[in-house]
């Protein structure tokens, strides 16, 4: 009796076994897929009047159902070092020939660099158009998230303590708020665990407000509203996680 009931159970974990086992090229399957992107932005509204092109690392996961709907969280960095009308926000600390004098009595060096974060909730689905296999195909995903942007201010060895520390903070424009973003592009899930991808076309529209109390060359504070503006090209390597049979994904 116990014989029979061994070999039963051997057979129902072999059927169970055998039914989770699913080709990614036949079928559509359902994934956790950790990924890392980069994007390259062209600025638009009234982010545009003080920085220039920009670009993003990110970080995040999606998750891709069977019916190849996605939901994603994700972190990005922004970073640029095309800063505009750098003199007129630096007025109050610059000499009359246009330079900072530090705590030594010389000139300091700084440069001005832009940089930034955005984290995001996307949804959205893949549509088989183009689709190479049944888990790939035309992307589109719209999300929401909190975008903050500032001017940093790298005053090298700190010597000029009219541009570090908390005066830095009144120079740097310390901007954020809610943001909405697009996404359309194309999404590439094979049988590979290292031939996976994403690329398209991302658009970010960030309803934005200063961060700071005081704005010392303004000599007041910033109560405007903002609307910031982001296009690009954005690619990114996926790692979908499962166990690895020859030519099959593992799905649990």
């Amino acid at each position: 009796m116990i014989k029979k009931a061994v070999a039963l159970g051997i057979v129902l974990l072999f059927v169970i076994k055998m039914q989770a086992q699913v080709n990614a090229n036949d079928s559509s399957v359902a994934a956790f897929i950790p990924y890392a992107s980069y994007a390259f932005q062209l600025p638009g509204g009234d982010i545009a009047e003080r920085y220039g092109v920009n670009s993003t690392l990110g970080a995040g996961v999606f998750y891709k159902s069977k019916k190849n709907l996605l939901f994603s969280f994700d972190f990005n960095y922004i970073f640029g070092n095309q800063v505009k009308n750098a003199d007129t926000i630096l007025w109050m600390v610059e000499n009359s020939d246009g330079f900072i004098v530090d705590g030594n009595g010389t000139y300091t060096k700084y440069a001005l660099f832009e940089r930034g974060y955005s984290l995001n909730f996307r949804v959205g689905k893949i549509f088989k158009a183009l689709s190479a296999n049944p888990n790939s195909g035309i992307m589109i995903m719209g999300g929401i998230g909190y975008l903050l942007h500032r001017m940093r201010i790298d005053n090298q060895n700190n010597t000029a303590p009219q541009i570090s520390g908390d005066y830095g903070k009144g120079y740097d424009r310390l901007t954020g708020g809610l943001n909405l973003s697009e996404f359309i592009g194309y999404f590439y899930m094979g049988k590979s665990k290292v031939l996976n991808f994403y690329g398209g076309f991302e658009f970010y529209q960030a309803f934005t407000k200063s961060q700071r109390d005081f704005i010392f060359d303004r000599m007041e504070k910033d109560n405007n509203n903002y609307v910031d503006l982001f296009f690009g090209i954005k690619v990114g390597w996926m790692i979908p996680i499962y166990r690895r049979a020859p030519d099959q994904y593992y799905y649990y």
